[in-house]
């Protein structure tokens, strides 16, 4: 456990990617099963304790200090591991400090009842850091910033080897990854991934520069509407049916509708929608179907799934990424022929001319969901990651508008001391509405000053929040609208991200609801 403590403690303050990298290669590199298992577990989401929950461990630091000092320590670190880490009174010497895997395994075996005294006893024994990094690991709320592929990453380059090659096989293999470890030490055999409808790593499109575009032949592309969903890909293998997202966590539990009576040998790539009546819906729908461990009948039937194909990489044991994209298109077209799967369909491929011709297509297409386009290479292969010239997305343009700042939240990580979450709002008569959340799309320099004028003008505390004057203009950038009963504005804003700050603008110049309104979907 000291080892992992001291990772997560030199990850959370590490944040370039190459430096994380080289933390995460050095644990592999010396830390032995099946603790380094466990710990890759842990970074990637994959481990589940079942008892361990915040409230509990809230409860054992209440027991130990007092509650308005727990509260205002609580409040001014805004984070709970972080809080009764550096609050709880050692006892040094009180009790043995577990290994990784013991404490995982102890954890597990330990009733709820018990767990508690188990706990404390750890608690006493640890430093604050290895009592911050043990709440972290047994409630599931490591945000270090280390994604799955970053691990993946560390893994391929302590075997000398590609990303995607670990990438393919990760789905055959389950915590603590001894058969994968082996096997990228060099000691062992490469786990077999042909029967567990593994994840094949998913090709990328690049941004398209529109200066860009008299470099490219028209006749050398095809073209296809983007959709607003999320990008999965389903795989049946071996009598195994499985649903990932696009950086391969496996979802199919959220999704079952979709591989209801599904008879696949095969690997598709497409968008996952909600459609109605053969209307595409707001992606609040889709969100509404997201991170759900069951879904209900009721849930099912008022936002049913559905995935719009756009390629096929594999079908009957045979890979078909080497092939042009026009070839794949023909089988994925014939295959969509063959079996008419009940809740997919076809993504139609839009016709043009030249480059004028689409774009006024782009700006003058209303069917709800349509994103922009997608612009692909005719004879491309299906390449893992983002490779250039051969796939580009062409989005429409955001939609810009002047909201007021109304409240500010403290950050995660790096960010738990500075105010960096900002709600904003509108005017709807006299009154502000709010309208969206955002916590990027500023510059450090940006941040530093707007943390200072949050304090400044702050007019209420709640918790980690802080309400502030109404007198701060945000620019702010958003994809698209949706109805939302959930928001006081009746409206949700998709990828909201704050374009600049106008500190030269009256807040009373902010816009209005109506605006928004009127940029509703039919």
């Amino acid at each position: 456990m000291k080892a992992f403590a001291e990772l997560l403690d030199s990850l959370s303050f590490q944040h370039g990617r190459n430096g994380k990298l080289a933390l995460l290669q050095r644990y592999i590199r010396e830390t032995p099963d099946p603790d380094r298992g466990w710990a890759l577990a842990a970074l990637t989401g994959d481990l589940s304790l079942r008892h361990a929950k915040p409230a509990m461990v809230r409860g054992l630091a209440m027991e130990r200090v007092d509650e308005t000092l727990f509260a205002l320590s609580y409040d001014y670190v805004g984070d709970l591991a972080e809080t009764v880490a550096l609050i709880w009174p050692e006892r040094p010497g009180a009790n043995r400090i577990p290994s990784l895997s013991e404490l995982i395994e102890t954890v597990e075996a330990t009733s709820k009842s018990e767990l508690p005294a188990l706990l404390t006893g750890w608690f006493d024994a640890m430093t604050a850091t290895q009592r911050w990094a043990t709440i972290k690991l047994i409630t599931g709320a490591l945000r270090i910033g280390v994604s799955a592929r970053l691990e993946k990453t560390a893994l391929a380059r302590h075997a000398g080897i590609e990303t995607d090659a670990v990438e393919e096989v990760w789905h055959a293999v389950e915590a603590p990854y001894g058969e994968l470890l082996a096997w990228l030490d060099g000691t062992g055999e490469r786990p077999d991934p042909s029967h567990s409808a593994s994840f094949r790593p998913v090709m990328l499109a690049h941004p398209l520069d529109e200066s860009e575009l008299p470099s490219l032949d028209p006749a050398a592309y095809r073209a296809e509407w983007k959709w607003d969903g999320i990008r999965v890909q389903i795989v049946g293998e071996a009598s195994r049916l499985r649903i990932y997202s696009r950086s391969g966590d496996e979802i199919g539990h959220t999704f079952p509708d979709l591989l209801d009576g599904l008879d696949l040998d095969a690997t598709l790539d497409g968008e996952l929608l909600v459609l109605r009546d053969s209307a595409v819906a707001p992606f609040a729908d889709v969100q509404k179907r997201l991170n759900r461990k069951t879904v209900s009948a009721k849930l099912m039937a008022s936002h049913p799934a559905h995935v719009r194909l756009y390629d096929i990489l594999a079908e009957a044991g045979e890979d078909l990424r080497a092939l042009p994209f026009d070839q794949r298109r023909s089988r994925l077209e014939q295959w969509v022929a063959r079996t008419r799967p009940e809740r997919m369909d076809l993504s139609a491929m839009v016709p043009f001319s030249c480059w004028d011709d689409l774009a006024q297509l782009r700006a003058t297409e209303t069917e709800n969901g349509v994103e922009g386009l997608m612009l692909k290479l005719a004879g491309s292969a299906y390449a893992p990651g983002r490779p250039k010239g051969l796939w580009f997305k062409w989005k429409r343009d955001p939609a810009l508008i002047d909201a007021v700042l109304m409240y500010a939240q403290r950050g995660h990580g790096k960010r738990n001391s500075i105010y960096s979450d900002y709600t904003f709002g509108v005017w709807r008569d006299s009154e502000l509405v709010p309208v969206g959340k955002a916590y990027f799309g500023f510059t450090d320099e940006e941040l530093q000053q707007i943390d200072k004028w949050v304090r400044d003008h702050t007019t209420e505390r709640f918790g980690p929040v802080r309400a502030v004057e109404r007198k701060l203009v945000l620019e702010v950038a958003f994809e698209g609208l949706q109805r939302s009963t959930r928001h006081k504005s009746g409206v949700a804003m998709r990828f909201p991200r704050i374009s600049r700050i106008r500190w030269d603008k009256p807040a009373a110049e902010a816009d209005v609801l109506t605006t928004l309104e009127a940029m509703l979907p039919n």
